[in-house]
């Protein structure tokens, strides 16, 4: 069975994307995280038994580290999905997004490529890293803009999306420089079952159950491109298998929805949860608040490529993936209970064993 590594994978996209895989029972994971605040391996107690899930506490930057685990395991891939995602945080403290972002990729990538060039020739050929990066590097686009492509330029806006940036540089440089067989991915807004709550989708589910304000930046006309978050897992396997060496490919759900739109629609599927709520309608919950510095007004993402080279499509329509979305919170109050309290943080090394 071939093994990949996976950096970042107790987190929400890498977690799903961990769930996906060993649920098609073909490829051994080896699992890299450091365990900061948003890893929660409660996000993968199904595979606690598994021995085809091996699960590491570890910095990505920590380079004897990775040297042991690259020579054990001997991974025919390698997947970074570590990364400080939340803009607002960044904004606040943008040292930490530098450092996970930029410097530790480097070390990851470093490490990578002494192993790859010390690989039988073989192996070299068939070897990959994947870089999981945003749609956040490409900058803000007007009203009518074409979506983002490929060939877009980076424009960050934010210390998140600039840390991000430099780190999809950084591996466009190993391919280029030392021949690295690298792929990345950008892809637009995720949501979907296992995200952190301090995130725009579940904290309005949340918010909205207890009847809580449902905070929406400036005139909540900010559009996002939306996409199930399993729908993301399996075009990065489609990449990861399939995509040419050297290439960025773009992934996006095609369903662009401002932020008023969103909170409206989860406001909409609570009403009909719950109609007895003494908060209803939940939409009188909403509050507009001082808008985010910085705040990118529109991001929308051309998916042509991968579509073309590869038939990938999304599965899940908006209507489908956020009701399948709300339906997850509702159904696992212990999930959100244990990391609301922070108990999830306690149990770790309980589930690490």
């Amino acid at each position: 069975m071939k093994t990949w590594l996976v950096a970042g994978g107790a987190g929400f996209i890498g977690s799903n994307f961990i769930l996906a895989q060993r649920a098609r029972a073909d490829v051994r994971i080896v699992n890299l995280d450091f365990l900061t605040y948003a890893g929660n391996l409660a996000n993968l107690q199904s595979l606690k038994d598994d021995p085809d899930h091996v699960f590491v506490q570890g910095n990505m930057g920590d380079r004897e580290l990775l040297r042991a685990l690259l020579a054990e395991h001997r991974p025919r891939a390698v997947v970074n999905f570590a990364a400080q995602t939340h803009v607002d945080r960044s904004i606040a403290d943008p040292e930490g997004f530098i450092q996970t972002n930029v410097v530790d990729t480097f070390r990851l990538l470093e490490e990578v490529r002494r192993y790859w060039e010390n690989l039988p020739e073989k192996d070299r050929a068939g070897f990959r890293f994947l870089q999981v990066s945003t749609d956040e590097v490409y900058g803000s686009l007007g009203p009518a803009d074409p979506p983002f492509h490929e060939k877009t330029p980076y424009a960050p806006n934010s210390p998140y999306s600039a840390a991000k940036a430099a780190g999809d540089h950084l591996v466009r440089a190993y391919h280029h420089t030392y021949g690295l067989p690298t792929l990345t991915t950008n892809c637009s807004n995720n949501y979907g079952p296992r995200q952190f709550p301090e995130k725009f989708i579940p904290l309005l589910i949340l918010n909205g159950l207890r009847g809580k304000p449902l905070p929406i930046y400036g005139d909540g006309k900010n559009v996002r491109d939306w996409l199930f978050v399993e729908d993301h897992c399996e075009a990065l396997r489609t990449v990861l298998t399939q995509g040419r060496v050297g290439e960025v490919y773009n992934i996006g759900g095609k369903c662009e929805k401002t932020n008023l739109e969103i909170v409206n629609t989860i406001c909409s599927i609570l009403d009909e949860h719950f109609p007895d709520s003494p908060f209803l309608p939940h939409s009188e919950l909403i509050t507009f608040v001082a808008d985010r510095a910085g705040h990118d007004r529109r991001y929308a993402m051309d998916t042509q490529k991968i579509e073309t080279c590869f038939g990938w499509q999304p599965r899940e329509t908006f209507h489908s993936g956020i009701r399948r979305t709300v339906q997850w919170y509702l159904d696992n109050p212990d999930w959100i209970e244990t990391v609301e309290t922070g108990a999830y943080r306690e149990s770790l090394l309980d589930l690490a064993r």
